[in-house]
């Protein structure tokens, strides 16, 4: 199914296969691949899908998997893709498709966004990580310098073999919830809650709606206070005091932390949330970093020789509210694969020395890095896009060169 540049990328750990695609061309082979070479059965779920060239293009791949026999479902969220047409969807339920919408009215479940993104094909092999199914989520990474200001910086990961079983476990009951009990929180709640899967070298962690850290932010907060290395990617930097803190621990015991966060954005709000934070992780000697070349939007973790890839950001959104699912992945050889992209990324970002960060954290930015911080902390990104509060001009906040 993948071309020869990708089989030499398959990692074996256990008795799965994995690969991490990165460039926007590979992450589209990726789903094509997917999709075309489904025989049984297609099982997706997208915060966003969109009505554009490239949600047009994975539509019509949909279509014909539908007319070739194979059982198509697909989940999309009603907030994320909120632009998207009815008639969009109605032609894949034309064609024999189950389709359904997440929290499509307002409910108690309706600020709770099902955030996440996957492709299970047969049962046999999936496709997660965080991208959307939208153009900018796949223009080519070097092709079109013109239209770089559009790409956001993504990551996927394609894995075969008798993991892709728990997935499709937890999305048999993610689709009754949303069939039979929509927008019923507290039944939500109660799945999210109820969610184990451990497998020694794969878990499978979810988050959800509660008053206590996600699934996968507890594992996360573990790893941290047992490990000594970080590697940190993530498009959105705004988590509470207990995750900041094991953080900033890990110098102390003479440990090493690199975060690589956004320094272009379509949203000033969510580098301001992250910036008010630079001062306390500098002071303890972490590394940060502002990724230059286009919008960042990837979520890698990499802690020692444990790797998380998924849906879920580090900020209270994804830890405390959104529906989330992130794969932990313990093999020392693919955290090693996984923290060169780190390294990778890290040569294309501006590093925020503690003088850069001095001469930026006037009383006036620290002001509206702190209002930035509440406001991306409290509502949803597509919201709190609207706030600028005077970070910089939208042409400022995008890149203009790779």
């Amino acid at each position: 199914m993948m071309d020869r540049t990708d089989q030499d990328n398959w990692y074996h750990v256990g008795d799965n296969q994995l690969m991490l695609v990165v460039s926007a061309s590979r992450r589209k082979q990726a789903v094509v691949d997917l999709i075309d070479g489904a025989e049984h059965s297609l099982h997706i779920c997208y915060y966003m899908f969109e009505e554009d060239q490239i949600g047009q293009f994975v539509m019509q791949h949909l279509i014909a998997a539908c007319q070739r026999g194979v059982a198509v479902e697909l989940i999309v969220d009603s907030f994320g893709s909120n632009g998207t047409s009815d008639r969009f969807f109605r032609q894949l339920k034309d064609a024999g498709a189950k389709f359904a919408i997440f929290s499509p009215r307002i409910s108690t479940s309706y600020f709770v966004r099902n955030h996440q993104k996957m492709i299970i094909a047969d049962e046999k092999m999936l496709l997660i990580g965080g991208f959307n199914i939208a153009d900018q989520y796949f223009d080519q990474d070097h092709d079109d310098p013109d239209d770089i200001q559009s790409n956001w910086k993504d990551l996927g990961l394609v894995l075969k073999g008798p993991e892709v079983g728990e997935l499709m476990r937890y999305y048999r009951q993610l689709s009754h919830w949303v069939h039979n009990h929509n927008g019923q929180l507290r039944t939500l709640r109660k799945l999210v809650k109820g969610w184990h899967s451990d497998h020694g070298q794969f878990r499978w962690l979810l988050g959800g709606p509660s008053n206590r850290l996600s699934q996968w932010a507890v594992s996360i907060k573990r790893d941290l206070e047992k490990g000594n290395r970080l590697d940190l990617v993530t498009a959105y930097f705004s988590p509470g005091q207990g995750l900041l803190r094991r953080i900033g621990r890990l110098s102390k015991k003479g440990g090493t932390s690199r975060i690589v966060l956004a320094g272009k954005t379509d949203n000033a709000a969510t580098i301001g949330a992250s910036r008010l934070l630079y001062g306390y992780l500098l002071k303890r000697d972490a590394r940060v970093f502002e990724y230059q070349p286009k919008r960042l939007h990837m979520k890698l973790v990499v802690v020692d020789d444990a790797v998380y890839i998924g849906s879920a950001n580090f900020d209270i959104r994804s830890l405390f509210i959104n529906v989330e699912m992130m794969l932990r992945i313990k093999d020392r050889e693919f955290a090693n694969h996984a923290r060169h992209i780190a390294t990778n990324m890290i040569g294309k970002s501006e590093e925020i020395t503690p003088d850069i960060h001095r001469s930026r954290a006037g009383l006036l930015n620290r002001l509206r890095w702190t209002l930035s911080y509440l406001v991306v902390n409290a509502i949803d990104y597509t919201v709190a896009r609207r706030f600028n509060f005077g970070l910089g001009r939208k042409a400022d906040l995008l890149p203009n060169d790779d």
